[in-house]
């Protein structure tokens, strides 16, 4: 059997056509398939505003900046996360602290976010934005968050990259709750434009600030200029921005994607109900199922129950990786990263996150895959465990 990755595009023909028809047109960027692409995910998320980038990363930049995010900030995040949930608020200049996370559900823990929050209160260092992440898929407890916002007067910047397609409360992920969510479209996630990313929001200034930003601050619309326009040709710089713009090309195969991200996410769901059930009997702690929202399911990431089993993690993914399996971590905590210990932060400092991530695989998990080649994942996986 082939090399199984833990995830992985999937292209077909009409993403293919879709790539071709811009790259023979006459804009490869700034053209209209971006705007194209905005208007779809905006109307599938059921907000007024999508604004591409470059990447999720970019767009965790801007909406930092977007929000007033300066060098007098604080930003909080979790610890279970890639590192650019964090690395954004410095980037800024700001301050950045976490939030543990829930065991069960791997996302910020509202009981943890509460007692910090008191803390904070009582000291005068209140976050000016928070940024929850979805990990795996599954949105955070956001209706919960949204309280505590409004009561402490803080910006929400949701970190949606692993959630495009799920659902909370019966809403889109990044329809509500949120100031503004970002997703992500790199190739590994749940649709794909290669490199790339979005934020949604309902805040019509906060839009156009967004498209300031990601455009080097430049606007060529005359409503937004200080002085009246000379010519068609006139440009003005109103802010510091940088060039996050997503190609015509990457927003082409973006539209393409959404266009059967229903199909995709089926697909996704089948394969880990299956693996549910494959998996209920063995050492593993399982994904958590929660009746009030629907995972995008990004990954299928288990817990080594060490109880019941003496199998190590790091002999799990080699012995995994050697039968051409490639399971994979998420994440490391930020907050044990060499960059981020010079800060100041430490092991033990959110022990729920370093529990997590020390039992924690990710297994294969993309549309693409089929019942054989998780079967061979399931039974490898059985006769190192048990």
């Amino acid at each position: 059997m082939s090399f199984i990755p833990y995830s992985r595009q999937d292209i077909d023909e009409d993403d293919v056509a879709a790539v071709v028809r811009v790259l023979r047109s006459e804009y490869l960027t700034q053209g209209p398939a971006v705007t194209t692409f905005e208007q779809a995910f905006a109307a599938r998320h059921d907000v007024p505003h999508a604004v591409a980038v470059s990447s999720a990363t970019v767009g965790l930049h801007l909406g930092c900046l977007a929000l007033g995010v300066g060098a007098a900030g604080r930003v909080w995040t979790s610890p279970n996360s890639f590192v650019a949930s964090a690395n954004c608020a410095l980037h800024c200049g700001a301050e950045i602290d976490f939030v543990d996370i829930d065991p069960d559900t791997r996302n910020m823990s509202v009981d943890a976010l509460r007692a910090k929050l008191e803390h904070a209160d009582a000291t005068s260092t209140l976050p000016d934005v928070l940024i929850p992440v979805d990990f795996s898929g599954l949105p955070a407890d956001l209706r919960e968050i949204r309280l505590l916002a409004d009561r402490y007067g803080f910006a929400i910047l949701e970190d949606a990259s692993h959630a495009t397609g799920a659902s909370y409360l019966n809403r889109p992920v990044g329809s509500a709750w949120a100031d503004t969510t970002v997703f992500s479209f790199h190739a590994v996630k749940v649709m794909t434009t290669a490199e790339g990313g979005m934020l949604t929001t309902r805040n019509d200034a906060l839009a156009r600030r967004l498209r300031l930003l990601r455009s080097h601050g430049v606007t060529r619309e005359p409503r937004d200029m200080e002085h009246e326009p000379e010519g068609p040709w006139c440009y003005e710089q109103t802010l510091l921005g940088f060039n996050g713009r997503m190609t015509d090309i990457q927003a082409a195969l973006g539209h393409s994607q959404l266009m059967r991200l229903d199909t995709m996410h089926r697909q996704r769901e089948t394969l880990a109900d299956r693996y549910d059930a494959l998996l209920a009997e063995l050492p593993l702690f399982l994904p958590l199922r929660l009746p009030d929202r629907r995972s995008a399911r990004h990954l299928y990431a288990v817990e080594i129950d060490d109880a019941r089993t003496s199998a190590t993690r790091a002999q799990v993914v080699k012995h995994m990786r050697d039968a051409g399996i490639g399971v994979n971590v998420h994440y490391i905590p930020i907050h044990t990263q060499p960059y981020y210990t010079r800060l100041g932060f430490k092991r033990g400092d959110f022990p729920a996150s370093e529990r997590y991530y020390a039992r924690a695989i990710s297994l294969p998990l993309f549309p693409a895959m089929n019942a054989e080649q998780q079967s061979f994942v399931v039974n490898t996986l059985r006769t190192v465990l048990c």
